[in-house]
């Protein structure tokens, strides 16, 4: 008999792809949630994603419809495809979860989030300081004589990298919103 050259993961008797699917690429998603605006929902929901080891990157929750009841979760979290898959999955199976949506994958979404930024500093950094909230468009909102607090708007990234430049400028306390997301178009 002369030995079969038989790729791994696959035979040539077999009409099935034997190689494996999954993927270990971890990827950021925005999962959007409606659910009924009661007692524990979020509990319930949070709980999901701590008793099977998941990680939220970004939590924001808001009733958005108050004759109906029902509030908008959004969540920011990353996994491998298929944990992503699981956890849409398992939020559906919730009694309370109206809708799932993945924002990432229907379409494209617009995300933004909200950040207030204090800055402590005095001379130049404090000029600096001001430049800079001017270029990235942040608002002051507060004003000391040795501090300011900055309001700044936009995506994630947008924000990080307005809080990178502040950190040798004096940056002390950042408070973010997290992230709010709608999917664009009709």
């Amino acid at each position: 008999m002369s030995a079969l050259h038989i790729k791994k993961g696959s035979t040539r008797h077999s009409a099935y792809n034997l190689r494996p699917t999954f993927s270990d690429v971890q990827e950021r998603h925005t999962i959007a949630v409606l659910v009924e605006n009661e007692p524990g929902v979020l509990a319930r929901v949070i709980g999901l994603f701590s008793g099977r080891g998941y990680n939220i990157e970004s939590l924001t929750v808001a009733e958005v419809d108050h004759t109906g009841h029902l509030s908008r979760i959004t969540i920011v979290t990353t996994g491998t495809p298929q944990v992503i898959e699981q956890i849409k999955a398992q939020l559906g199976r919730i009694v309370t979860v109206h809708d799932v949506h993945d924002l990432t994958v229907e379409g494209d979404a617009v995300e933004r989030e909200l950040a207030i930024i204090k800055v402590v500093g005095e001379g130049d950094k404090r000029v600096e300081a001001l430049r800079l909230a001017d270029i990235f468009r942040a608002n002051v909102v507060d004003s000391t004589l040795n501090s300011f607090i900055f309001e700044i708007t936009g995506a994630p990234d947008k924000i990080d990298a307005f809080a990178d430049l502040m950190r040798p400028l004096g940056l002390v306390e950042v408070a973010r919103t997290g992230v709010a997301a709608l999917l664009r178009g009709e």
